[in-house]
């Protein structure tokens, strides 16, 4: 099941499609003779051999017993996965004149073409000159479709339905889809139309609408093996099962890409039988249980082995960056494993790889896996645009590593919440070798199980890694205190000597809303443009931790400043109508007052002095 391009050489367009030069061209006489690659070989020919596609063959098979067939249908899927093989099948089911062959005007179309009749045979080779075909890759302008308008007046030559099988239907352009909007819509009852593309969404939603979809899904693994094992015994060549998992796995549900494969396979292996060395040596893989190895290395947080196994992979002739995608594909794998119970019954994985993989989905964590997957990545662009990429892929596996045994942020804030010294939230520097740190992790979704207790780790040898050593004191040291108010904030930025910060937010901020870690405010006139960026920024250096500092429209407060001013008026108006102080402004009209200080309570007021507490000035 495959999709050859149109023959190029084929026969010059009949008198009804002038110069349409669309697919055709048969086969030499002596073309059995010559070798064929089992692309071809195998191509289905029927329904019966169309394999994957269920649906859509239940579909076609109720609307020709039916009668209902539409006048355009358009097929999409992945390359190779039997696009204009399906749409000649549909051709030759329309005409198929069955094996006698007597009389196209008898019968019906037919969901089980006959593959003998002249029709059929004729369709099969390309060189039928009723069932045309369009490569709209290279023919993409509005007069290629004129062709094709001015075509379908005619009837068919010698078939029951003259067919246009227009592949990459999504390279047509604009004018060129306009133009075959009116066709395509109201064709004569002798026409029928099938497109095929691999970009449906670039199709107009004006031709969707006239046509028949029909999503051709990738070809599942079971199914592929099966059928790569039928082709391999057709050809009398044994092929280890090892070997069939790689090039399914490789051709990611393409049968025409699993066929190629098996073609290459088979000439790159010896005599009559294909190994899996040979597959894997073809492909440029190294052993996946290698690669199982490597990755237990890496989250157990032993670098130097894991380091060993990277090299003795690149010296075996592995690709870095194939090793990178295959560490990928077993952490995806395991996360498979871990969430669905299905996800073992893969065919494309062995015996050892699922016993391996379910062992570490028990054992690893999910904010483990994922963050790998993250990591790796992030790590495999690093390691393609990498000048040496063996360097960049080990410092991708020591950045993993050393990140494999970080606690997760829920389990941190719990030992911070807790202040337990007797619990590291690290289970050992890597390059330790230490066990894993999922088993002392709660059930995942169970906030009630609380962390198990275990005894404080022994100091690391000489040599572990500091920056281990750090991140574990950092994450047993006491939270920073958050300040509480909007007013210890500006005397937290006076203490650290930001007189200019400490400024502008008694001058510029009018607070809306604040709690610790959180401040809304509106800017002044004449604010900086940058204030909540600068305090933010700060407010984090100095708490270490990360505050929301965001600008609102609301009225909110009067500022620092304007609430200090308007304190300093009321004790001014107070003092002002105090009868002695009044008395003094009687005696002194000139006076004024030049500062007001609070009495402390403890003091005796008799023993006061009153220009002690008081500072009148007379002008005179």
């Amino acid at each position: 099941m495959s999709e050859d391009q149109p023959d190029i050489d084929g026969p010059s367009p009949g008198p009804d499609e002038p110069g349409l030069g669309l697919a055709g061209g048969g086969m030499s006489a002596s073309s059995d003779e010559e070798y064929r690659v089992l692309a071809r070989k195998y191509r289905p020919s029927n329904f019966d051999e169309l394999i994957g596609q269920d649906a859509m063959v239940r579909t076609l098979r109720n609307a020709f017993e039916s009668d209902r067939i539409a006048h355009g249908f358009i097929l999409t899927g992945v390359r190779g996965i039997g696009k204009t093989t399906t749409a000649r099948i549909i051709a030759k089911g329309l005409n198929c004149m069955g094996e006698k062959g007597t009389d196209r005007n008898d019968g019906a179309p037919t969901v089980s073409p006959c593959g003998v009749c002249p029709n059929c045979q004729a369709i099969s080779e390309s060189r039928h000159v009723d069932v045309l075909e369009m490569d709209a890759a290279s023919r993409t302008g509005i007069d290629d479709i004129r062709e094709i308008i001015e075509g379908v007046k005619y009837a068919p030559v010698s078939a029951r339905y003259k067919v246009y099988i227009i592949d990459e239907v999504h390279m047509l352009s604009k004018a060129a889809f306009n133009g075959l909007l009116k066709t395509l819509e109201e064709p004569p009852p002798h026409v029928k139309f099938i497109f095929a593309t691999t970009e449906i969404r670039k199709v107009p939603v004006t031709v969707l609408s006239r046509c028949q979809r029909f999503d051709l899904r990738r070809i599942q693994s079971d199914e592929m093996i099966a059928h790569l094992q039928s082709v391999a015994a057709a050809e009398g060549i044994a092929v280890e099962q090892g070997a069939l998992r790689m090039i399914v796995r490789a051709a990611e549900g393409s049968a025409r890409d699993a066929l190629s494969l098996l073609d290459q396979a088979i000439s790159h292996g010896a005599g009559d039988k294909v190994e899996e060395a040979s597959v894997r040596d073809m492909l440029g893989l190294v052993d996946r249980g290698r690669i199982f190895d490597l990755f237990e290395c890496v989250m157990s947080g032993d670098i130097a082995a894991a380091l060993d196994h990277l090299r003795d992979l690149h010296v075996g002739g592995g690709d870095p960056i194939m090793i990178l995608q295959d560490l990928l594909e077993v952490t995806h794998w395991i996360t498979r494993l871990k969430v669905s119970k299905t996800a073992a019954d893969s065919a494309i994985a062995t015996e050892n790889e699922i016993t391996q993989g379910q062992k570490l989905a028990a054992e690893l964590p999910m904010n483990v896996l994922t963050r790998s997957w993250s990591m790796l990545l992030k790590g495999l662009s690093e390691v393609q645009s990498a000048p040496q990429s063996m360097a960049a892929a080990e410092m991708v596996l020591v950045r993993l590593a050393y990140a494999a045994d970080l606690p997760s942020p829920e389990e941190l804030v719990r030992t911070l919440s807790n202040q337990d010294p007797d619990r590291s939230p690290a289970s050992g520097p890597p390059g330790s070798a230490s066990p894993r740190s999922a088993p002392s992790r709660p059930t995942s979704g169970d906030a009630s199980i609380a962390p198990r207790r275990e005894p404080a780790p022994a100091p690391p040898p000489s040599g572990s890694a500091p920056v281990a050593q750090a991140q574990a004191q950092t994450a047993l040291a006491p939270a920073v205190p958050l300040l509480a108010t909007f007013e210890e904030v500006v005397l937290k930025a006076e203490g650290n000597r930001e007189i200019g910060l400490k400024t502008q937010l008694e001058d510029y901020v009018h607070l809306v809303h604040f709690e610790p870690g959180r401040i809304e405010f509106r800017p002044a006139d004449g604010a900086p443009a940058d204030l909540s960026g600068r305090l933010a920024s700060k407010l984090q250096e100095w708490t270490d931790t990360r505050w929301v500092v965001t600008v609102s429209n609301a009225e909110g407060r009067p500022t620092l400043s304007q609430q200090k001013a308007a304190e300093e008026k009321r004790r001014h108006d107070d003092v002002s109508k105090d009868p002695i102080v009044a008395a003094f402004f009687d005696s002194f009209p000139e006076g004024r007052i030049v500062a007001i200080r609070d009495i402390q309570p403890e003091t005796d007021e008799s023993e006061l002095d009153f220009d002690d507490d008081l500072d009148l000035e007379d002008d005179d």
